[in-house]
């Protein structure tokens, strides 16, 4: 037990620990202000923020009260930017947040009529008259063009003269190429985006292709966009596209391939040709074509069936199934084909 003074002296310290809780000035908030009267407030006493004239809370509270720690609450008020709903932004002052077209609307086919800037006041208006965007009056001539050359015309608004972002079509007469872009724009400063050329492209006499031949060639110089055919020699297939065109670069186009046949690289044997057994050594002495696909029959011990296995013939060659077994005399005359025997189940 303490005694009745030692229990006064507790009770003094307890009274002047508590006693000295206080809170400092209370935070700055950006944009707002706070009444400060004093550098220190007892516990309980309470402040009030105000925003700043053109800014208004967008969250958090106004008024904070001092707590038994020492301290203030947290502060969560947000002061932003009052807008400006009496006297908006012009169009023409965010333009340029939109897109690259738009941009250039504004840049080049308007005027601008009056001061260039404009500020947000603190009573929620902007300062002076704000200007006037007037629309220019652009139109582009009809370009020149060769005596081989013809326009189609597509314009955003009826009549017969080119304005601000109208196109226009080119074309060439046969034989000469059009060297460039086939559509131009009319530009805001009354010219157009690009004009093409026509010119004569002309291409060597094509050359053969090994194992193969040109349909009807003559030996002459060729003009653009004319084209030659391929053909194969027999049992040779045509691999790319048939026809090869003169180009604009005077160079011809990709010119086909012809592919060898397979021979079947077995004596004797039973194969699935086109959904039919085939006897190799009677039916398919010649081989197959490039691209055809066979079937060799293969053993199953295990289960004692047979199951087949897919070769395609590419470019001349041809790979056996590791599992087919070419079958000699004496096997021959003693076991089962495997063409014979039971298909295996899957």
């Amino acid at each position: 037990m303490f005694s009745p003074a030692l229990s006064v002296c507790l009770l003094a310290l307890t009274h002047c620990a508590l006693a000295g809780k206080v809170c400092p000035r209370p935070p700055e908030v950006q944009f707002a202000t706070v009444d400060v009267s004093k550098s220190v407030y007892e516990v309980g006493e309470q402040i009030e923020y105000t925003c700043r004239p053109g800014f208004v809370p967008n969250s958090g509270q106004r008024r904070y009260t001092c707590l038994p720690t020492g301290r203030w609450p947290l502060n969560t008020l947000l002061c932003l930017r009052k807008w400006n709903e009496v006297n908006p932004v012009p169009r023409f002052h965010v333009i340029l947040l939109m897109t690259t077209v738009r941009w250039c609307l504004f840049v080049f086919s308007y005027n601008l009529v009056g001061t260039r800037t404009s500020q947000c006041m603190a009573d929620g208006k902007w300062s002076g008259s704000l200007p006037q965007c007037q629309r220019m009056s652009v139109t582009c001539a009809p370009p020149s063009l060769s005596e081989f050359g013809v326009l189609s015309y597509r314009r955003l608004k009826p009549g017969n003269v080119s304005t601000f972002l109208d196109t226009i079509t080119f074309e060439c007469l046969p034989p000469l190429a059009l060297i460039g872009n086939e559509t131009a724009t009319c530009m805001a400063n009354g010219n157009w985006s690009g004009i093409p050329e026509c010119r004569s492209v002309t291409c060597p006499t094509p050359t053969g292709i090994e194992n193969g031949f040109i349909n009807f060639a003559v030996r002459r110089i060729y003009h653009y966009n004319e084209s030659v055919s391929y053909g194969c020699q027999p049992s040779y297939v045509l691999d790319g596209p048939k026809e090869s065109r003169c180009e604009k670069t005077g160079n011809w186009s990709i010119k086909p391939t012809c592919k060898g046949p397979c021979k079947i690289p077995v004596k004797k044997a039973v194969v699935l040709y086109n959904g039919e057994k085939k006897r190799v050594q009677n039916d398919l002495k010649e081989g197959i074509q490039h691209g055809e696909t066979i079937s060799f029959y293969c053993k199953n011990k295990e289960k004692s069936c047979a199951y087949t296995v897919a070769a395609q013939c590419v470019d001349g060659n041809l790979t056996l199934p590791s599992c087919f077994k070419e079958r000699g005399f004496f096997s021959s005359l003693v076991k089962k084909d495997p063409s014979d025997m039971t298909p295996c189940e899957d």
